[in-house]
């Protein structure tokens, strides 16, 4: 019987002559089309070179572009068929290889274990033996002083004992994972580049198995899961109880509702305490806009006067402009609210948490005492159905379903607050400011742009949501109260941590929908609503208790 092959694909001498036969074949072909497109675009950009050479370089490139193509075209197929053998005969050699690998690092770990065990047991040992010897030569105080001096080296052995057998670990645990890189990135160089979607999942899954740890699982996920499991047992129990069905389309429909308008109070505070503050505005900034609305979008003359003003009658004005009139006022107002909490925490460093609480209070004061907190009623039943009733979806298993229009416009707020935290300048910038605003403004970030920045934003998000905020209930000064709260929950359970600059828009979207989800599963099974804020406490109070074991970990 042959002996199986286990040399190491970086020093496989026929893998070599694979790996030389296909440089030969891109050499003049692909590899040189790669290189003439490049400089053919460098070339183009460059302003050293004057009008006359950059056009004969661009010629006498773009000529050898041509044979260079030429050549690729002729060779592909070869090319294809040796790079696919390559691949092949490399996978043949680096099952056996990381076979041989493991099997040899498991072989050392077992040893180092025992060397550990070994190690702690002579450490142990010889402690025990200088104890009875101090014990035979000391008394009193001076043998509780000797006896404390050598507890403490006995701790430093212990730990040196320890890092020394956790590194040589961490060592042998590498040289397992890079057996199963160094596969991934021969194949790739094989395919010149050319990376295999299999191949990426397989090296994504062992990179996580690579790093996963129990203890980080738990602490990264553990409410998630201890929530996961209240939802299952509220479905187990609603036709138990005999509440019917919790897990129907209907029933999550209306859930995606109630959070669709609350998304957009997540989102915006959500950036706030990006930047490790908070908001306490939010309710009295949606009571603000909504009161707005519900005056402009109401049918007929309206019953309010603000400050003596009034009543007013808008249905002499088309629809559009009504709707238009009454969202950009909403807008527009809670964004000079949030920009006058946002100028003191930005230029005066006053704490959001101050700067927000004493807004909420001169918007609550002027709300309350310019309407005299009589409701402003319903609003114009057209407009109402429009932007904020239903799409009947039809009869699915006996239930008339029907599809809420107010989770549109949520999902575009989720698209808009995502893109700008992920793929904008502003949304790097917001990261860095909430991690380290000293760092960030050595950097050359305007940390005082930043922060205005995102209260604006907030400021945005508050009015679209205080706008279809109307279309939910009748609007009055009172309306939105402690929705800072919920929206501020909603963003620690989504990961959002106090601390700055960790978190992502996901994360938010996430804890509004499990809030709302928990509130309306609680009602479905008949619980007490003063109950119902027990639950709510204790899943804030373990959302924040393990974003501060994370944070104290991590310092």
């Amino acid at each position: 019987m042959s002996e199986i092959n286990t040399t190491s694909p970086d020093t496989d001498v026929k893998l070599q002559e694979y790996a030389e036969k296909l440089n030969k074949l891109r050499e003049n072909g692909v590899n040189k089309v790669l290189y003439l497109e490049q400089e053919i675009a460098t070339t183009k950009k460059s302003k050293i070179i004057s009008a006359d050479e950059k056009q004969r370089l661009l010629t006498s490139y773009r000529a050898e572009l041509v044979e260079a193509q030429k050549v690729a075209a002729a060779n592909k197929a070869e090319e294809k068929r040796v790079a696919k053998e390559a691949v092949a005969y490399n996978n043949k050699i680096s099952k056996t290889y990381i076979a041989k690998v493991v099997r040899e690092e498991n072989d050392k770990l077992s040893s180092l274990k025992k060397e550990y065990n070994t190690e702690v047991s002579k450490i142990k040992s010889e402690f025990s033996k200088e104890i009875e010897a101090l014990s035979k030569k000391y008394s009193g105080d001076e043998l509780k002083e000797e006896v404390s001096i050598k507890k403490y080296e006995l701790k430093s052995a212990l730990f040196d004992a320890k890092s020394k057998y956790v590194t040589s670990v961490e060592k042998s645990q590498d040289a397992k994972n890079q057996a199963f890189i160094s596969q991934v990135q021969k194949n790739r160089g094989l395919r010149n580049g050319t990376a295999s979607v299999l191949e990426d999942m397989n090296l994504a899954y062992h990179d996580y198995i690579y790093r996963f740890k129990l203890s980080k699982f738990f602490l990264d996920n553990g409410l998630y899961l201890a929530i996961l499991v209240f939802f299952i047992v509220c479905i187990i129990l609603a036709p138990i109880s005999g509440s019917g069905n919790l897990l129907t389309l209907p029933n999550i429909f209306t859930i995606l509702e109630q959070s669709s308008v609350r998304m957009f109070y997540a989102l915006g505070v959500a950036g706030l305490i990006l930047l490790a503050g908070t908001d306490l505005s939010v309710g009295r900034m949606v009571a603000m806009g909504a009161v707005v609305t519900g005056l402009i979008l109401h049918p007929g003359q309206n019953i309010v006067t603000f400050f003596g003003l009034g009543p007013w009658d808008f249905t002499g004005m088309s629809m559009l402009a009504r709707v238009l009139m009454s969202l950009s006022i909403s807008v527009i107002l809670c964004v000079a609210f949030s920009c006058f909490a946002g100028v003191f925490t930005a230029r005066l460093k006053i704490h959001p948490f101050i700067s927000t609480l004493a807004t909420q209070l001169i918007i609550y004061g002027l709300l309350f005492f310019g309407t005299s907190g009589t409701p402003v009623g319903s609003i114009d039943g057209d407009i109402k159905d429009l932007l904020g009733g239903r799409w009947i979806m039809g009869v699915i298993n006996g239930e008339l379903v029907t599809f809420p229009k107010l989770i549109i416009p949520a999902v575009i707020a989720i698209i808009v607050a995502w893109f700008i935290w992920n793929k904008t300048t502003f949304g790097k910038n917001m990261y860095a400011v909430g991690g380290n605003a000293e760092a960030a403004s050595v950097s050359g970030i305007s940390v005082f742009k930043v922060t205005m920045g995102v209260f604006i934003m907030a400021g945005v998000f508050y009015g679209f949501g205080a706008f279809l905020e109307t279309f939910k209930a009748n609007a009055s000064a009172g309306t939105g109260q402690g929705y800072e709260l919920d929206a501020i929950a909603a963003c620690v359970v989504g990961g959002i941590s106090f601390n700055g600059g960790i978190g992502k828009i996901g994360g938010a979207v996430l804890g509004v929908i499990i809030f709302t989800g928990l509130t309306y599963c609680l009602t479905f099974l008949g619980i007490d609503t003063n109950l119902q804020f027990v639950f709510k406490g204790l899943i804030i109070i373990a959302a924040v208790a393990l974003d501060s074991v994370k944070y104290l970990k991590k310092k």
